[in-house]
């Protein structure tokens, strides 16, 4: 008799859902965080940590980390000349307590156009991983942009499924994301 209650109450266990716990780490407006432990909602099944480098006039180096659906998790980089994301992510309690590693910054040899309004002329030395050039458009909170640059293969097939971003084209070779300007 205590065989089949164990077998039940383990039967009931495996099969009541499971929910993972991620760190979460939403930067505010100075782009600092404090890193708390949250329970994803039914669908969110991976963690993700990133970091995000945005040169200019200032320099940021932003980290986030949250749980996410798996369509948009990917490993990989993105880099649009004055900013530069990399990501990880993982399936299990609190893996990504650790930080995404900082942008590669080490050339790989391609090269992509990026753009700084209203050109898309400049050439982009594309670094560690990223493989692909990327070009894409889309809004957010009412601002329309374009943006090219390198990516890794992943996070390009991932940015096809991002909201409010269409017309994302990917291509291997040098330039290949054309330097047509932004009109």
């Amino acid at each position: 008799m205590d065989l089949q209650v164990s077998f039940v109450l383990l039967f009931i266990l495996f099969t009541g859902g499971y929910s993972l716990n991620c760190t979460q780490c939403i930067p505010d407006l100075t782009g600092t965080c404090v890193e708390t432990l949250e329970t994803c909602p039914s669908g969110f099944s991976e963690c993700m940590s990133s970091k995000v480098k945005v040169t200019g006039n200032i320099t940021l180096d932003i980290k986030l980390k949250t749980c996410v659906q798996p369509i948009y998790c990917q490993f990989g980089n993105m880099n649009l000349g004055n900013t530069k994301i990399s990501s990880i992510c993982c399936n299990t309690d609190n893996c990504n307590i650790e930080d995404a590693p900082d942008p590669s910054s080490t050339p790989n040899g391609k090269q992509c156009y990026t753009c700084n309004e209203p050109s898309c002329l400049n050439v982009l030395s594309c670094s560690g991983n990223e493989d692909y050039c990327i070009k894409a458009s889309g809004s957010f909170v009412g601002v329309s942009a374009t943006v090219k640059g390198c990516v890794s293969k992943s996070v390009c097939d991932a940015a096809i499924s991002i909201p409010n971003v269409v017309d994302v084209t990917c291509c291997q070779g040098n330039l290949c994301n054309s330097a047509t300007p932004i009109l």
